[in-house]
């Protein structure tokens, strides 16, 4: 099966980007867009040899906002021209030349199993090959669907109309816990988080590295203290809708940044300053307009 023009349309939101954006361009062969989070003039050249590229389209954003907007901006093209499915890739991903029709045959075949029409809001593969290791999403399974709670947004299929359903990702949001929010509210809206073991996606996942804590492995970030004080602040938003459509996935969802904030402030470098931007996020914030 080939990916047909109007099937799948590639974003890739980009700040300060390297050579790896034509790689992954080249790679998958779509009709793409490229949202610039307003990057210094000093990669003008190689956002110009990407907007050289065929099929591809270079958005040069004047401010810098976050990753959501780009998203969006995607959509909107994806929207406007018909394409059924958005795929949405960061710049520092690396999958293979098969991974777009790899994913939605996935998705068709995930839909040949469930009633309800249309069924899956998106499809993610279920493992993400992190350089630490393998970050696995909890998954159960829903008439022979395997199912999760949430996806990282890189490497993730969307149904277009389900995002345009759900108002498309949360620009007050910024950067963190976009994925997280249009999961939520694809599960609200009674869409299914769906995995497959069909593909797969290598992902820098914060420079992260993995510790053992009482027999469990978790996954520890080396986000920038700002970074971290947003992470907080955007998981408390989202705790008590999340909590509202499932408390089971809301409570492991606290756990794992409160664990993450904790061992930040223990591990690496910049450990106090670390702990401040964490405690930081617990303050409330006014959305970005």
């Amino acid at each position: 099966m080939q990916v047909t023009k109007q099937e799948v349309l590639l974003v890739i939101p980009t700040f300060r980007p390297t050579r790896s954006v034509i790689s992954i361009i080249e790679k998958l062969k779509l009709t793409t867009i490229v949202s610039d989070d307003c990057s210094p003039v000093t990669f003008d050249p190689i956002l110009r040899e990407v907007s050289a590229l065929p099929r591809t389209t270079v958005i040069r954003n004047l401010h810098n906002q976050g990753i959501a907007r780009g998203l969006n901006q995607g959509l909107e093209l994806a929207a406007s021209h018909r394409f059924e499915w958005l795929l949405t890739v960061d710049q520092d991903s690396d999958l293979d030349s098969d991974y777009a029709r790899a994913i939605l045959s996935a998705a068709q075949s995930h839909e040949a199993l469930w009633i309800q029409r249309p069924a899956i809001g998106v499809i993610a593969p279920h493992q993400v090959q992190d350089a630490s290791g393998v970050m696995t999403y909890p998954t159960k399974l829903v008439d022979s669907v395997p199912v999760t709670q949430e996806v990282i947004q890189s490497g993730a299929l969307w149904r277009v109309s389900a995002l345009r359903q759900i108002g498309g990702f949360d620009e007050n949001l910024g950067i963190d816990a976009v994925d997280a929010a249009a999961c939520l509210h694809l599960r609200e809206a009674g869409y299914l988080i769906a995995l497959t073991d069909t593909v797969e996606l290598h992902h820098n996942l914060g420079n992260s590295h993995q510790v053992n804590i009482l027999g469990k492995t978790v996954m520890v970030t080396n986000h920038s203290p700002s970074r971290r004080a947003t992470m907080v602040r955007n998981r408390l938003r989202l705790a008590p809708a999340e909590f509202k459509q499932s408390p089971v996935h809301a409570a492991r969802t606290l756990r794992r940044v409160t664990v993450n904030s904790l061992m930040g402030g223990l591990t690496g470098t910049d450990r106090w300053e670390k702990t401040k931007g964490s405690l930081s996020g617990l303050r409330r914030k006014k959305p970005n307009k």
